[in-house]
């Protein structure tokens, strides 16, 4: 235990950030600038110029309080005070002895403590000749291994005798860490401190024999590679000189993969050249790294690697239908290739464009595809490409220069003729980096793709066997050149019957194998499939379907690992506990007959839907608007409706001055969302007409078609996609115009069934087929010349 005197005294503190002072040495030149410490030291300059000094735990503090300061410190005299241009005082310290801070007699204007002094707890003569020995050898080690302390330190200790004031000296000039520093000062014992010392002594002096350990062996390694190097230099002149070239060279395994590959023209001529620059280059030159990755492609590509296709169409048939449901005209466009490989040797690889809403099954019918065909499949996301490079390649100029997502692509594959598909190409742009699009044209044209430059290879490389197939959401962004290359194959979406087969087929197999269910835990009845399909997702494809499927198969794993049922089955009563509230309503845009709402036919990325036009007529000075974001070929149908329908006002029982008095406003809803188009023209027309002559328009009737100012019904485009819409809303009645007759063919049969088309080929065949009828206000059709026969004759209306 330490002796400790039984008076305490009081004297300033001056708390310390970054240093310690040990008693029996002078501290260097210590700067006081904060409030507190410059009021300590006037406080000891007053007084006995003596002065308490504590380190404080954290050194990032400004203005410690009590807590943050060691309890243990040295007690000091000034020896020196001054001041500086900044008003702060630099003092010089002598430490004295160690203090316990006993307690704070004041905190303001500076910290005043009571301490009591701590005496050193003394050796035995023989202990302590013997701690002196050996703290003055391993100081000694210390300052020989390191040049951290300079050796005049050595001749200031030498006269110290006693191992207690030996210890506080080393310690003051070790650059150690002030809480190594401040556990020797807290060490009371002489003994204990001595040991805490030698142990830190040895630590250090480890440690710089590690350091410079690892300097001599990265020396040693930067002298033994320039020596290979020089030897093999010397090597290779001596085998030169004697044309002896036993051992096989980096060039000559080039040159060994190169012969393997079988390459041939252009392909082979570069590559020797590039072995021949190697081979002359310093393996440490910065170009010989540039050389050797482009030769190291050269000879992974599959220049000559062609798996072979399975040719049974049967046996592929059987693949594509175990993968997808329905989509009979790609499988047909399949097997036609399939044919013509058998009965042609080399046949040009087809370019196929996808073209559908999302969830439709593009993405997964190229890789049922590449199943199919017995062939590797690549795939490459296109969506917001918008460097040509990404396509082409890098030059080598350039650092870290590659090849392009094409060549890249056929790396991976490992053969020549992969099913290579580009996904979302419609979501390609361009910039000042290049467009995209225009590098793709060579890449998806068949007369051009067997000799694709890319900019890194810098040779033509063979694509005519890649099956290249793309997909898109929309056509109408794809540049029209790179669209004229590719054969489009529509995927316009699902019917009800369609999605319950998937669903049933595939969704929900594929669902309880993900989620570790079995048909026996859970089961989904179809009338349970269908609710889902009407009243949870409303899509062209079935990707929220299988969302809501896998929702039932978590909830149900939920259901079995807690206890709670043993088996569960779905039905539409208790649909509503796994789904929630429904999300949409199955049925008509509108559930009564309205005056000036019309349902118009549209198509747009996610398939087809059915907008409502909703036009209000109030007094006013003849004012048209339009409002829902629409697009300016809209805007012009809307126009030209207006003015169709101010020539035929005699007929609606209007007055020939009837659009001076009032103002029309026509709105089409979900405002957020941008519509164009000029097929809204019939909807808007007749909407507008009911709402001037107040004759409702049919709620369970929906339209399409291009009106022009005579009243003429122009044919539109995505007619498939439009009646499967409005199928799915639940409405059976459409008017299409006459010339889309032959598109309906595309519509499954089992949905012709059960709608009603009116073909019409004037705007006044559309009033009568789709207001509700109105003994006051009949529409008469107008009169037209038959060609040849010089006479009118009635309009003939095809509405049946």
């Amino acid at each position: 235990m330490a002796a400790v005197k039984p008076e305490r005294k009081s004297y300033p503190l001056l708390p310390l950030r970054d240093r310690l002072v040990f008693p029996g040495t002078t501290s260097q030149l210590l700067e006081v600038g904060r409030a507190r410490s410059m009021k300590a030291v006037e406080m000891a300059r007053a007084g006995s110029m003596r002065i308490v000094l504590c380190i404080q735990r954290d050194s990032q503090t400004l203005d410690p309080t009590p807590d943050e300061i060691a309890d243990i410190g040295t007690l000091g005299v000034i020896k020196e005070i001054a001041k500086n241009p900044a008003g702060h005082y630099r003092v010089v310290i002598e430490g004295i002895t160690r203090v316990r801070l006993a307690s704070y007699v004041a905190t303001e204007p500076g910290y005043i403590v009571e301490v009591e002094e701590l005496e050193d707890e003394p050796l035995e003569r023989s202990e302590s000749t013997k701690a002196t020995k050996m703290l003055m050898e391993q100081y000694e080690e210390y300052v020989r291994a390191t040049k951290k302390v300079p050796p005049e330190t050595l001749i200031s200790i030498a006269t110290l005798t006693d191992p207690g004031r030996l210890s506080d000296s080393i310690a003051n000039h070790m650059p150690v860490s002030t809480e190594e520093k401040q556990e020797i000062l807290e060490a009371v014992s002489v003994k204990e401190r001595v040991k805490k010392l030698v142990s830190l002594l040895g630590k250090e002096v480890e440690l710089v024999n590690l350091e410079k350990r690892i300097h001599r062996r990265v020396r040693e390694q930067i002298e033994k590679n320039q020596k290979e190097y020089w030897l093999r230099e010397q090597m290779k002149a001596i085998q030169k000189e004697l044309g002896d070239r036993d051992d096989v060279s980096e060039a000559d395994e080039f040159r060994g993969k190169v012969e393997e590959l079988g390459l041939t023209g252009e392909a082979l001529e570069r590559a020797l050249r590039e072995i021949d620059r190697l081979e002359k280059m310093p393996q440490a030159a910065a170009e010989a790294v540039v050389v050797r990755t482009y030769l190291e492609w050269m000879v992974a590509l599959p220049w000559n690697v062609i798996t072979e296709d399975r040719l049974d169409i049967n046996e592929a048939q059987k693949v594509l239908d175990e993968d997808h449901y329905g989509l009979d005209e790609v499988k047909e466009r399949i097997l036609e290739y399939l044919a013509i490989r058998q009965l042609v040797d080399k046949p040009k690889g087809p370019i196929l464009c996808f073209v559908g809403p999302p969830g439709v099954g593009k993405t997964s019918l190229a890789k049922s595809i590449a199943r199919a065909l017995n062939r590797k499949f690549v795939r490459i996301s296109l969506g917001g490409v918008r460097d040509e490079a990404e396509i082409r390649g890098h030059r080598r100029t350039y650092i870290g220069a590659l090849p392009g997502r094409i060549i890249q692509g056929i790396r991976t594959a490992g053969s020549r003729n992969p099913v290579f598909l580009m996904d979302e190409i419609d979501k390609l742009a361009s910039d000042f980096r290049g467009d995209p699009a225009a590098a793709l044209l060579e890449v998806l044209d068949p007369e051009q793709n067997h000799g694709f430059s890319d900019h890194y290879l810098e040779v033509p490389f063979d694509l005519s066997r890649v099956m290249f197939i793309t997909t898109a959401n929309t056509t109408h962004t794809i540049p029209r050149p790179l669209l004229d290359r590719m054969e489009l194959i529509t995927l316009p979406g699902y019917t009800e019957e369609e999605k319950l087969q998937i669903a049933s087929q595939f969704l929900v197999p594929k669902e309880l194998k993900e989620h570790g269910l079995k048909r026996s835990d859970l089961a989904i009845s179809t009338d349970a499939l269908r609710d889902i399909a009407r009243l949870y997702t409303r899509e062209a494809g079935v990707r929220n379907l299988e969302r809501q499927i896998a929702t039932i198969c978590r909830k149900t794993a939920k259901d079995l690992v807690s206890g709670r049922r043993k088996r569960v089955r779905v039905t539409p009563k208790n649909l509503g506990k796994y789904l929630g509230v429904p999300r949409f309503h199955y049925g008509q845009v509108e559930r009564q007959n309205q005056v000036g709402v019309g349902a118009g036919l549209a198509v747009t990325e996610v398939g087809g839907d059915v907008l409502a036009c909703e036009v209000s007529v109030v007094k006013g000075k003849g004012k048209f608007t339009l409002t829902g974001q629409l697009g300016d070929v809209m805007k012009e149908s809307a126009q030209a409706g207006l003015s169709y329908l101010r020539s035929r006002a005699f007929d609606l029982g209007l007055s020939d001055d009837f659009y001076e008095n009032v103002d029309i406003h026509v709105h089409i809803p979900e405002g957020a969302i941008p519509k164009d188009g000029p097929s809204a023209g019939i909807t808007i027309a007749c909407a507008m007409a009911s709402a001037l002559t107040g004759r409702p328009v049919r709620h369970d009737t929906a339209m399409t078609g291009e009106v022009t100012l005579r009243g003429r019904v122009l044919p539109i485009g995505g007619v498939k996609e439009k009646v499967l819409a409005a199928h799915r809303m639940g409405i059976f009645n459409i008017i299409l115009p006459s010339e889309n007759r032959k598109d309906l063919e595309e519509v499954p049969a089992n949905i012709r069934a059960e709608m009603a088309v009116t073909f019409v080929d004037h705007m006044d065949e559309v009033l009568v087929a789709a207001l509700v009828p109105d003994e006051d206000h009949r529409i008469v059709p107008i009169p037209c010349v038959e060609a040849g026969s010089g006479q009118p004759s009635a309009v003939p209306s095809e509405a049946r």
